[in-house]
């Protein structure tokens, strides 16, 4: 079972993580179109000072290909994540950024919020490397960062109907990832709310990683 955990700040703690055991190591980049986006040279800092066999994973929210294509170009992620709404960018634009800088691992968030999930999700196997199945609210120019589940049986029907491997996110937490595991049956589980500190600061809580990371090893 693959972990992912958003969003690391520090080189230490992306160290710390690792350690762990989290398999995948994400910062959020950007140009600061969004809240908490780390500028390239800073986020670049953090995903060099992840230790193999963990990888870096570079989030972005964005829909501007320019802005996807200098933080591909310039970090050389790992895993480049696309977090930009699938109203705004499309299996076109992903399959574009594929080709154009080949054989970057390519994650694309989906939007699960009804039976047209599913639809969109299909609409990009084969295209992305990885799925990831977040909770969305119709509007927003980014999927996820919600911190709250979703229908979980789409998630199941995602997974049953794509051959991408699927890592669901959405308000997982050490409370929870087992029964999400047991009812999806995913390549990977994300979590960002739900291990972080409690004091507002956005900085991961270790204790609630290491329980996140143990009980998804465990009960997978």
């Amino acid at each position: 079972m693959l972990v992912q955990i958003y969003e690391i700040t520090t080189p230490a703690e992306a160290i710390a993580l690792a350690r762990i055991g989290v398999d995948h190591i994400g910062v959020l980049v950007g140009n600061g179109a969004f809240p908490r986006e780390l500028p390239i040279e800073t986020a670049g800092r953090i995903l060099a000072a992840i230790p193999p066999p963990s990888r870096g994973s570079a989030l972005c929210l964005s829909a501007d290909l320019n802005v996807i294509e200098q933080i591909a170009f310039l970090m050389r992620p790992s895993i480049l994540h696309l977090g930009a709404s699938t109203t705004l960018l499309n299996p076109e634009h992903v399959g574009r950024l594929k080709k154009k800088f080949f054989p970057l691992t390519v994650a694309r968030s989906v939007p699960v919020s009804n039976q047209e999930s599913i639809s969109i999700a299909k609409s990009y196997d084969g295209i992305a490397d990885l799925l990831l199945l977040d909770s969305y609210t119709p509007g927003d120019r980014q999927i996820g960062a919600l911190g709250v589940t979703h229908d979980w049986a789409l998630d199941r029907a995602i997974v049953e109907h794509v051959n991408t491997p699927v890592i669901i996110a959405g308000g997982l937490g050490p409370d929870n990832v087992c029964d999400a595991i047991k009812a999806i049956h995913p390549a990977g589980v994300d979590s960002k709310t739900k291990t972080d500190k409690s004091d507002g600061s956005h900085a991961k809580d270790l204790d609630k990683v290491q329980r996140f990371v143990s009980l998804a090893k465990s009960c997978s």
